[in-house]
C-alpha cells in the first residue's frame, strides 16, 4: 500500500466527451490523483481522447457480462496500490478544482471509512429532481456513526459512490465491496463501515454535478433494483426501514412546491413517488417473483441473466 497515495476508480459504458471533460478536471484538481483507473465495459464507442491522456491514466476494458456493480469496482481496487480510493460514475462533472483536497481533508480524523460529495443539480434539471438533490445532499457537512442510527435512521447509511472515497486498510478489513451486487453497493459498504464502529464523512464543500430527469417506469425500475439489494442484506436494512426517510421526502416536497406556488406539481410528485412504492415493494418481494416478471421490473437485466 502507498501511503496517502489517492486513485481515482471510474467505471464506464459507451463514455463520451462527458468522461473526456471528468478526466480533464480531475487532472486539474488541486491533489492531483495519482492514478485514475477507468475500467470500461466494451461497446461501439470509446472515445479516441480518453487513450491520449498521460500514463496515470490507465485503461482497462471488460466485457458486457463480466460487469458488476460491487465486483467491477473492487477488482479496480485490487489493482490500485493506493491508500485512498475515490470511485466516481462517468456521469459526475467535479465543481471547482477542490474537491480531491476536500475529500481527502475528511480522512483527517482516523475512525472516518468514508467520505461523500454532495451532489449539484445539472441545469437540466426538473424542478422536483432538483429538490431531491438538496433534499439528500443538504449545504451542512456531518461526520455520520452509529450513535445517529436512532435520530437518522436509514440516512446514516447513505453514501454515494457518483463521488466517495474510501480508507483503503478499512475497505479492505470488511472484504470490500461485495462480488455480486445489482445496486446499492456503496451503502453496503457505508454500513458495515458504521457497524464496525467507524464513520462515514459527508463534505458539503465537496460537490459535483450530478442528477437525471428519470421517468416514473424508470423511478419503478431503480427502486425494485434498490429494494433487491436491501433484501439480500437483512442485517444491514431489517431494523432500518428506507419506507419511512421515502414518506418524508415526499412530504416536504409537497410542502416545498406549495411554499414556491407551484401546487400542480404535486400531482406529478405523487405519480412518480407512486412509480418508486410499487417498485420498491415488488422489489422486496422479489423471491417470490417469475423470472419473466423480474427481467420487466428490473434496471439492470444482464445482472439476473449473469446470476440466475
Amino acid at each position: 500500500m502507498r501511503k496517502n497515495q489517492i486513485d481515482v476508480i471510474i467505471p464506464t459504458y459507451r463514455p463520451d466527451e462527458r468522461v473526456v471533460l471528468l478526466v480533464r478536471r480531475l487532472l486539474k484538481q488541486s491533489r492531483r490523483p495519482d492514478h485514475i483507473y477507468l475500467v470500461n465495459t466494451v461497446s461501439e464507442s470509446f472515445p479516441k481522447e480518453l487513450t491520449e491522456f498521460p500514463d496515470e491514466v490507465i485503461v482497462t476494458h471488460i466485457r458486457p457480462e463480466q460487469f458488476d456493480h460491487g465486483g467491477t469496482r473492487h477488482e479496480a481496487a485490487m489493482r490500485s496500490k493506493a491508500e485512498f480510493l475515490l470511485y466516481m460514475t462517468q456521469d459526475a462533472v467535479p465543481v471547482g478544482e477542490d474537491l480531491i483536497e476536500t475529500l481527502y481533508r475528511c480522512f483527517e480524523d482516523e475512525k472516518v471509512g468514508a467520505a461523500y460529495a454532495r451532489q449539484l443539480p445539472a441545469p437540466d434539471c426538473h424542478l422536483i429532481e432538483r429538490y431531491t438533490r438538496s433534499f439528500n445532499y443538504p449545504p451542512e457537512s456531518c461526520v455520520k456513526s452509529a450513535e445517529d442510527l436512532p435520530k437518522m435512521g436509514i440516512k446514516t447509511y447513505f453514501c454515494s459512490d457518483v463521488c466517495a472515497m474510501y480508507r483503503r486498510p478499512i475497505y479492505e478489513s470488511l472484504g470490500g465491496f461485495e462480488e455480486k451486487m445489482i445496486f446499492n453497493e456503496d451503502m453496503v459498504m457505508a454500513a458495515k463501515i458504521i457497524q464496525s464502529g467507524y464513520k462515514v464523512a459527508y463534505a458539503a464543500e465537496a460537490k459535483v454535478i450530478h442528477s437525471h430527469n428519470y421517468s416514473c417506469m424508470q423511478q419503478f425500475k431503480r427502486n425494485f433494483d434498490l429494494a433487491v439489494s436491501q433484501t439480500d442484506f437483512p442485517q444491514i436494512f431489517e431494523e432500518v426501514k428506507s419506507e419511512n426517510e421515502g414518506i418524508r421526502l415526499v412530504k416536504e416536497t409537497a410542502r416545498y412546491l406549495i411554499r414556491i406556488k407551484k401546487p400542480w406539481l404535486i400531482f406529478s410528485l405523487v405519480t412518480k413517488s407512486g412509480f418508486k412504492f410499487l417498485g420498491y415493494r415488488l422489489g422486496k418481494q422479489y423471491k417470490k417473483l417469475p423470472g419473466q416478471v423480474i427481467r420487466r421490473c428490473t434496471m439492470n437485466r444482464r445482472y439476473w441473466e449473469n446470476n440466475s
